[in-house]
């Protein structure tokens, strides 16, 4: 294995600004979405008093799910030790900064009055699953930075590996805090349970990782640089391994959910009869973006091709945003079983009357909110590599692989 070279981003500057300039175009549309959804209300979106949290909250702990996930491949260098991940290190920091950053600014836009933030951050109840939350996001930016800094700087380098056993934990630690916000909300069937903790860490390793891949390829294409199979196979071998995870905690939690007597009727829903719902658990989550990636990356002949890697890379994401959907919102749509074993015939609330489910229809302001998230996850991570050294110059095989030769 030869010594690593880091080197700026170099495309043309006309394809560089071309790319920024379509990112900015997004973000300024986006942000015309939430001018109008500001100065109009909330009732010009698919949002009720019983669907509070709509897409732009799915693209929203997509984004920040991935980016704890983003970071597993820094930590399985600096961490474990695994001297073919350590120069993707830089490049893995950076995307979970970037990926996290997208994820909180949908997540505040779409709070309706994003100043009484101000209020969350400077009055803190401890009993509260949001203000550990707070602290765990602002807590993430602060060591992953100082994580970076330790790798890219020479004199800093003897803190990396204590800076990733923290930068390791403490995102461990946030994800399981994402997975809590669902998991503490008792009145709701669909989110009342523990094992949504672990699913969310088991999901961030997937989503950030189909993102991460997706990113190198193209940061490595564009900018015609070398890499080689050893690298990206290793990754899309671990993509595979984190993918059957995910599948076997779905299994999990809805075992799990149909033990009970009292979820039933919830999991018929998901599972059955639930429409959009029960298409994107079945045809999104777990068809597309679980079972058929597998069959990609380890597929003897495909497996071996970019663009099955890509292909798989693409489906899992597509995958998580289904799961994501399910969850968040599916959850909502199904009533909540304020008086159990009762029929409620009349609601001012109009929350499961006659025991029937809530409707939802994500609008366009919502989003072009979550896509303009996504192009703030991308623009951030260009304008860096473009003026810092996160890239490799070469992952080529002989320069990456320390069997090599």
């Amino acid at each position: 294995m030869k010594k690593i070279q880091f080197r700026e981003w170099r495309i043309a500057s006309p394809t560089y600004w071309g790319i920024l300039a379509i990112l900015a175009g997004v973000i300024a549309v986006a942000g015309v979405a939430v001018l109008y959804m500001e100065h109009s209300g909330h009732w010009v979106t698919g949002m009720t008093n019983q669907v509070v949290w709509g897409l732009p909250h799915v693209f929203a702990i997509f984004l920040i799910v991935a980016a704890s996930g983003a970071l597993n491949v820094a930590s399985i260098g600096s961490v474990f030790d695994k001297k073919v991940y350590k120069p993707l290190g830089r490049f893995s920091g950076l995307v979970a900064i970037a990926l996290l950053a997208g994820g909180l600014v949908v997540l505040l836009l779409d709070l309706g009055q994003p100043g009484r933030l101000l209020v969350a951050m400077t009055h803190f109840n401890f009993k509260s699953i949001f203000t550990w939350n707070i602290l765990l996001y602002t807590g993430f930016f602060a060591i992953v930075i100082l994580y970076l800094w330790s790798m890219m700087e020479r004199k800093m380098n003897g803190y990396t590996k204590p800076l990733g056993y923290v930068a390791f934990t403490w995102r461990l630690i946030l994800t399981m805090g994402t997975g809590s916000i669902f998991g503490f909300l008792v009145a709701r069937q669909g989110y009342d349970a523990a094992i949504l903790a672990p699913m969310f860490i088991i999901m961030s390793f997937a989503y950030g990782l189909a993102v991460y891949i997706l990113l190198l390829i193209f940061t490595f294409n564009a900018d015609n640089r070398e890499l080689g199979d050893t690298v990206l196979f290793r990754l899309k071998n671990l993509l595979g391994v984190f993918v059957a995870a995910v599948l076997f905690f779905t299994l999990m939690y809805h075992l799990t959910n149909l033990y009970g007597a009292e979820n039933h009727e919830y999991e018929k829903f998901i599972l059955l009869d639930g429409g959009i719902y029960t298409l994107l658990f079945w045809g999104g989550w777990v068809l597309l973006g679980g079972l058929v990636p597998m069959g990609l990356v380890y597929h003897p002949a495909l497996g071996k091709t970019r663009g099955a890697i890509i292909a798989a890379s693409s489906l899992v994401i597509l995958g998580g945003f289904s799961a994501i959907y399910v969850i968040v919102i599916g959850g909502q749509a199904f009533p909540m079983a304020m008086f159990p074993g009762k029929t409620i015939v009349s609601s001012g609330f109009f929350d499961g009357v006659n025991g029937a489910t809530m409707a939802y229809s994500p609008s366009l302001p919502e989003f072009l909110l979550g896509l303009g998230g996504v192009a703030i996850v991308l623009l951030l991570t260009l304008i860096a590599v473009r003026m810092l050294c996160f890239l490799p110059a070469s992952l080529a095989d002989e320069v990456a692989d320390p069997h090599h030769g």
